[in-house]
């Protein structure tokens, strides 16, 4: 979960960093130098509201001792989301080539 919202966050090297940085380069190429600081001052503000979820999920104390139970195709599941984006932000020309290949 620490990885996924990091990558939501924008927060090198995952892969949320490599797409935020390719819609300011888009803006800025375009000339539309505006959108690309909104872009960013918007990205400061969500990325406070991820890292606090952060916060609460690893440094606050529980307000409820609950033992949660998860299922090992759970565990998999979000390892492997969590592998994926770790991966891919680590080498973001595989993500990149995949999708020219399917664009015209």
């Amino acid at each position: 979960m620490l990885m996924l919202m990091f990558s939501m966050a924008g927060v090198p090297p995952f892969v949320g960093f490599w797409a935020k940085l390719a819609v300011i380069q888009a803006a800025l190429n375009v000339g539309l130098l505006w959108l690309a600081i909104a872009a960013v001052l918007f990205s400061r503000d969500r990325a406070y509201y991820y890292l606090r979820v952060v916060k609460l999920m690893y440094f606050d104390e529980p307000t409820e001792r609950r033992a949660i139970e998860g299922s090992g195709s759970l565990r998999f599941v979000l390892s492997a989301n969590g592998l994926a984006v770790l991966l891919l932000g680590l080498y973001p020309g595989l993500l990149l080539a995949l999708c020219a290949a399917v664009l015209p």
